[in-house]
């Protein structure tokens, strides 16, 4: 997952609004968002090759999603699998501030990640970088391969996005947001993040939605939930698109 862009607490109807961009190399095999069969309160897509996922919702209210940290310095072959995080939070009962002092101690074990995870108590942001976990407060936040709201023009343009979206109340829906995420406008060089990859990958890195040789944004999420707790989860898949869209009350 290399974009979410989220409104929180920021909609009289949709406390929860999030759109995000899961960006990876073509070649690596991925199931689309279903119910797992074996845990089969948890709604998400799959990454088959470490049987984790990066972004994922359960029946209770659950919520977690992943991006990577991007420093090429400090990346190890032989980390763990990022989306065992996301996993294992769904997975479990932990309370997401007790969470996050479990995966303190351990972060080392993966490569650079930004978590999110969330209940129906609150929602909290930690970076593997800094070791801090906060409390998300109620505004649009967005998140790429950096620290939250860090202004890269991805994100900054993923945010005025989402403020649009939200501007106009009744027309609240997925294609909106999928408009926002499809976005494959590239900036300017010298507004280009320097995160000690070649000139050529930030270029191709850079748009909201990515498309290159062999990697870019293989899965577009929408997830809309309401003051009553009810859940609309889409998602679109590339290439060649797939749609697949679920609905569910939560289960307090």
């Amino acid at each position: 997952m290399c974009l979410i862009v989220l409104a929180y607490r920021k909609h009289p109807r949709f406390p929860l609004i999030i759109a995000a961009n899961r960006d990876e190399y073509y070649k690596r095999p991925t199931a689309s968002a279903a119910f797992w069969t074996e845990y089969p309160y948890i709604l998400a897509g799959r990454d088959l090759d470490q049987m984790g996922t990066w972004l994922g919702i359960t029946k209770s209210g659950r919520f977690a999603a992943i991006t990577n940290y991007r420093d090429p310095n400090t990346t190890r072959q032989d980390a763990k699998s990022r989306g065992q995080i996301v996993r294992d939070f769904l997975c479990g009962n932990d309370a997401p501030a007790n969470f996050l002092q479990k995966i303190d101690p351990i972060r080392e074990d993966f490569n650079g990640f930004n978590l999110l995870v969330g209940d129906n108590h609150g929602l909290m942001y930690y970076s593997s970088r800094t070791g801090k976990g906060q409390e998300l407060k109620p505004g649009i936040h967005g998140l790429s391969n950096h620290l939250l709201d860090t202004p890269w023009p991805k994100v900054t343009a993923a945010k005025e996005r989402m403020g649009e979206a939200l501007a106009d109340v009744e027309t609240m829906c997925g294609e909106n947001l999928f408009s926002l995420l499809s976005d494959v406008s590239a900036p300017p060089d010298d507004e280009l993040p320097l995160t000690g990859i070649s000139l050529e990958w930030e270029r191709a890195l850079a748009p909201i939605f990515i498309v290159s040789p062999d990697y870019g944004t293989r899965s577009s999420t929408v997830l809309l939930q309401d003051c009553a707790g009810h859940v609309i989860f889409m998602e679109r898949t590339f290439p060649g698109t797939i749609d697949v869209k679920y609905e569910f009350d939560i289960q307090y």
